[in-house]
């Protein structure tokens, strides 16, 4: 008999990052689906920074399935639409099988998306071609509409959301820089992706090199990192430049109590009034009615043309999910993070 495994959160973490203490795993029996219900199997399971600031905020309680988005497979179905075998993008969380459909928690039950693997691998649905693009997209595109020939200026610009965003930049005709770690990943955002130079967070004048690769100053920053990565932005910015705040993942971990996100606009404030930014915070929620299927559509085209590339960084078994989370939020992943969970079919 097949048992489900997942991984609970044990208490509500008030610091730091993520440790073993902060996670409970456990075995049993699959559930059946019910009425209006779908079970599926997980395959891929994406890693995020923000599922860290859901359980700081409590979002998470002590004894649920942690929260991730996934793409699955329908196992068992009690809804017309799906069939057993079909493919879906959905937030089965840190489990290897869960329940889709009516009277669901809100969080295993948004967005569920069938998947066509004829069309792009199904692993893209939680990556370039899924939520994560239409973060980058929603953030640069709609939020802060770069044109031609502006800066723009792209932090964690090797991970997945980075990659995207800058990619997308190049399309419509800005200068792009990336701000990366490692030499690999700095020469990967270049060589591979594209972008007209890239700066590393670990640099001992990170003010100095983003001045030389930005020699007109920067029109628009994509915000993943916050940090010394964003006190050495401020320093260039241009008037009327724009800002979307996605992320603020070096300050995840910090352990003053404070919410990250008033930290980076109190360090801020001064500089977004002097030049007249337009602060842009994202929840890319808040755009899936109206963007996302124009972005599908877009991004498809944009893959199939080869206008954008994708690194994903793949770890193997959901028992090593809390230790890959954990290195993701240090730095050190490569790509975009996922688990793969199960064996993908389509392969």
């Amino acid at each position: 008999m097949t048992m489900r495994q997942q991984w609970l959160l044990a208490r509500t973490p008030l610091e730091g990052l993520p440790v073993t203490d902060d996670f409970e795993w456990r075995e049993g029996p699959l559930p059946e689906p019910g009425p209006g219900q779908l079970l599926c199997r997980t395959i891929y399971l994406s890693l995020d920074p923000y599922q860290w600031g859901r359980r700081r905020r409590g979002l998470e309680k002590p004894g649920e399935v942690c929260h991730g988005r996934t793409v699955s497979q329908v196992l068992k179905s009690n809804l017309p639409a799906y069939a057993e075998g079909d493919f879906l993008f959905n937030t089965n969380g840190w489990q290897s099988h869960g329940l889709t459909g009516k009277d669901v928690s809100v969080f295993t039950y948004m967005f569920p998306r069938k998947l066509n693997p004829a069309v792009a691998p199904i692993s893209t649905a939680i990556g370039v071609l899924g939520m994560l693009g239409l973060t980058a997209y929603s953030g640069l595109v709609v939020q802060c509409q770069p044109k031609a020939g502006e800066t723009v200026v792209i932090s964690a610009a090797s991970g997945g959301v980075g990659q995207a965003a800058g990619q997308m930049a190049k399309i419509l005709g800005c200068r792009v820089v990336g701000v990366a770690g490692r030499e690999e990943k700095c020469a990967f955002v270049t060589d591979e992706l594209g972008f007209d130079a890239c700066v590393s967070h670990l640099s001992e004048d990170l003010a100095g090199d983003l001045a030389a690769a930005c020699p007109d100053g920067i029109d628009i920053y994509y915000e993943n990192v916050g940090g010394k990565t964003f006190e050495a932005v401020l320093r260039h910015l241009n008037k009327n430049s724009r800002i979307t705040r996605c992320g603020l993942i070096s300050q995840y971990g910090n352990m003053d109590g404070r919410e990250p996100a008033e930290v980076w606009m109190e360090t801020g404030q001064a500089v977004f009034e002097k030049q007249n930014c337009g602060v842009f915070p994202l929840a890319v929620g808040n755009f899936v009615a109206e963007h996302q299927d124009t972005f599908l559509a877009q991004m498809a085209d944009w893959l199939k043309d080869g206008k954008v590339k994708y690194l994903e960084d793949i770890r193997p078994s959901l028992e090593n999910t809390p230790e890959a989370f954990r290195a993701m939020l240090e730095g050190g992943n490569f790509g975009k993070t996922m688990i793969q969970v199960s064996d993908d079919p389509t392969k």
